[in-house]
């Protein structure tokens, strides 16, 4: 059966959108109201584009909530339980932005421009409007703001060849998560060390939505004699190297101790933050439930469309949130969400399946790569 996607004025076409099109995107999603290209190709040959060669990525989708001001800095460090005082102009951190509760409303990127201004690169939910409201009461000079920026992300192996072909060898050259301000022809851009693949990635954050398919096709030439080839952001890769992705393996019932970052959380930073003290709380009592990985028997799955039950001895004791088939590792792989007395790895589980029941493994994250040699290289 054929599906036809029905555009709407409700839902944003990025500046990449034709290009996107002509390149041969054959699905779509809605991520943060914007439509996403979900599919060029197989999932398994742009898994294979993604770690052997390089790839394009339209995520547009990713929406920046620019957050600027003399308070910029109180303010942004308000919202996340990170400490952010070694945050310096041009760099970068992956933090988390907690309620009250603890619980996780996103978990962006955060680029800090300058002294007074901050961008957080988001997850698919309602950020800016969380921002405003908290800004509303906060008594603190900023403002918030959703400039016209689209990402565009470069991700894989020979990512350093395409950039240096297009901005030089300075640029390629640019540290993990390092961020900086620059333009090519003429095209504002900023360019930041990060990306969603754990491959060497680079994100090109587009201020100018005008020029999206001339700065689209500038990248493609570059990175033709590379192999280059445009994707879409790979289930595969990011559950091998248990990227979590916000809305499907955690939201905010969850909290960062459960998922295993407690590094990310800064109880005794000077600068207060929201849900502290549900995260001290939480810190005191020890968690109920862990992430973990899964390892599962049986023929190759394609992808789950929904939460997993899992059972250890008869008695449910959480979820398989993200489930694939990895090529490199010939093993049907998952990230799952599990009671702390059934987190060990080793420990044998059994996966309900829309097809039946099949037996499981714990096992540890990140699948391959741990330490992120490739992301950091």
């Amino acid at each position: 059966m054929t599906t036809d996607m029905v555009t709407t004025p409700r839902i944003r076409k990025s500046p990449y959108f034709e290009a996107t099109v002509r390149a041969g995107a054959s699905q779509f999603t809605v991520y943060n109201k914007v439509y996403l290209p979900f599919g060029y190709d197989t999932p398994e040959a742009e898994y294979q584009a993604i770690t052997e060669a390089v790839t394009i990525w339209d995520v547009a989708c990713q929406r920046i909530v620019e957050i600027s001001g003399p308070d910029a800095h109180a303010f942004t460090s308000l919202l996340t339980p990170r400490d952010l005082a070694t945050c310096a102009p041009g760099r970068c951190r992956y933090v988390f932005i907690t309620d009250p509760r603890g619980g996780i409303l996103n978990d962006p990127v955060l680029l800090r421009l300058a002294e007074d201004r901050f961008w957080l690169s988001c997850a698919d939910s309602d950020m800016a409007m969380w921002a405003r409201g908290i800004a509303v009461h906060s008594g603190m000079d900023v403002a918030i703001d959703t400039p016209d920026v689209s990402p565009l992300q470069i991700q894989g192996p020979r990512a350093r060849e395409v950039i240096v072909a297009l901005f030089g060898q300075a640029m390629g050259e640019l540290g993990y998560y390092h961020c900086r301000e620059t333009a090519l022809d003429g095209i504002p851009l900023v360019i930041s060390r990060t990306g969603y693949s754990a491959e060497l990635g680079f994100e090109l954050y587009l201020m100018d939505g005008a020029r999206g398919v001339e700065l689209w096709d500038k990248v493609m030439a570059a990175g033709a004699p590379l192999g280059m080839k445009p994707a879409a952001p790979s289930r595969i890769r990011r559950i091998e190297a248990g990227i979590l992705d916000y809305g499907v393996d955690m939201d905010e019932t969850v909290n960062p101790f459960e998922l295993g970052f407690e590094r990310l959380v800064a109880l005794d930073k000077d600068m207060d933050f929201i849900g502290r003290a549900a995260l001290q709380g939480i810190k005191a009592t020890g968690i109920r439930r862990r992430a973990v990985g899964l390892e599962i028997d049986g023929a190759p799955i394609s992808y789950n469309e929904r939460p997993w039950p899992l059972y250890r001895d008869g008695d449910m004791i959480g979820h398989a949130t993200s489930v694939i088939h990895s090529p490199r590792l010939e093993k049907n792989i998952a990230l799952a969400m599990v009671s702390v007395g059934s987190a060990q790895p080793g420990t044998a589980v059994c996966l309900a399946t829309p097809d039946g029941e099949r037996n499981a493994v714990i096992r540890e994250l990140p699948f391959i790569d741990p330490n992120r040699r490739k992301s950091r290289a």
